[in-house]
């Protein structure tokens, strides 16, 4: 077997349509499609180091030992590595990111995306960008999307294995700006992956599901042309229909706080007032106001003005996940 080390990056992505419970959850394969934007500046690296000398796998998180469900997730995806590649060595996993994680910004995705890349090659394969994007999803289901670059869709394949993410347009195609204002550090108390299993006990998760291919296509249009007024209107309404299904779910979860809600009014407010602004939410507190670039500034001056923002980390459209060089 190869003994190599090999690296990776890959960004997070923030969706504009929403990924929001599966048909199938073993392989995470999505119950509607979803848009993001993958977010330049915003990073997970990732090292993976076969070793036949390991008695298991091994996982570090930001310099520390990784909790074992963490473990365990990533065991299990290094499995199907193992399988893909022929080899029955464990790992030595060393993943950083450079933005907070378990907040809402994605950071599971980032990590699978920069793992699968990281993990095959250090395994001796060469897989191409489809194939990565569908492994990636097996790990994290976001994590499909961060593979590709730019602005980016998952497909639905109709409930299929075949499921995965493909570029819409490059990062240059629109220059985005999303201001992400944190009001909370805290990593959440019921995260996506749970959430997921709960989207299909919420009476309203079949019509955000039915309703999603005419959001999909609204969007899809919107970013093609350019189209700021109509990324708004959609990107917000179905923002507003994920959180509206994760409310009744049961059990109920509320992500949203106080500052949550502030900052929602008030980006209305300012499109009210001319300013080309939105915003979108994922699972979590904090708010992704996405701003055309001529307008970021006066955006992040305004959100540092609202009681409970404590931070507002910029990013633009991002590339696909890359190889990094190994000591």
């Amino acid at each position: 077997m190869p003994d190599l080390s090999a690296a990776a990056f890959a960004h997070p992505n923030i969706a504009f349509i929403k990924y929001w419970g599966n048909c199938d959850p073993e392989s995470r394969v999505p119950a509607n499609g979803s848009i993001s934007m993958n977010l330049a500046g915003l990073e997970s690296r990732t090292t993976v180091m076969f070793d036949e000398s390991l008695a298991d796998d091994e996982l570090k998180l930001q310099g520390e030992p990784a909790p074992g469900a963490a473990l365990a997730r990533v065991g299990h995806f290094l499995d199907v590595v193992r399988r893909l590649a022929g080899i029955d060595a464990y790992a030595k996993v060393v993943s950083e990111n450079n933005f907070p994680m378990g907040v809402g910004i994605a950071s599971s995705a980032s990590a699978f995306a920069a793992l699968a890349l990281a993990a095959t090659r250090a395994a001796g394969l060469d897989l191409p960008e489809i194939e990565l994007s569908r492994l990636a999803r097996l790990g994290s289901g976001s994590a499909c999307r961060s593979v590709p670059g730019g602005f980016v869709e998952w497909q639905v394949a109709g409930c299929e294995e075949d499921s995965h993410a493909f570029s819409l347009a490059p990062p240059d195609h629109w220059d985005l700006v999303d201001n992400v204002a944190i009001v909370d550090r805290e990593h959440k108390r019921v995260g996506s992956t749970e959430g997921h299993t709960m989207a299909h006990t919420s009476p309203l998760q079949r019509a955000r599901v039915d309703d999603a291919p005419r959001r999909l296509d609204i969007c899809r249009r919107a970013i093609l042309d350019c189209d700021f007024e109509d990324l708004a209107e959609i990107m917000e309404l179905d923002s507003n229909m994920m959180h509206a299904v994760i409310m009744t779910s049961e059990p109920s979860v509320m992500y949203w706080n106080p500052a949550t809600l502030a900052i929602m009014r008030e980006v209305t407010a300012w499109r009210g007032e001319g300013l080309p602004v939105c915003y979108t939410i994922d699972a979590g507190p904090n708010v992704h106001v996405i701003v055309l670039a001529e307008s970021s500034d006066a955006v992040q001056a305004r959100l540092h003005q609202i009681p409970g923002v404590l931070e507002v980390i910029t990013a633009r459209p991002g590339g696909p996940a890359h190889l990094l060089p190994t000591p």
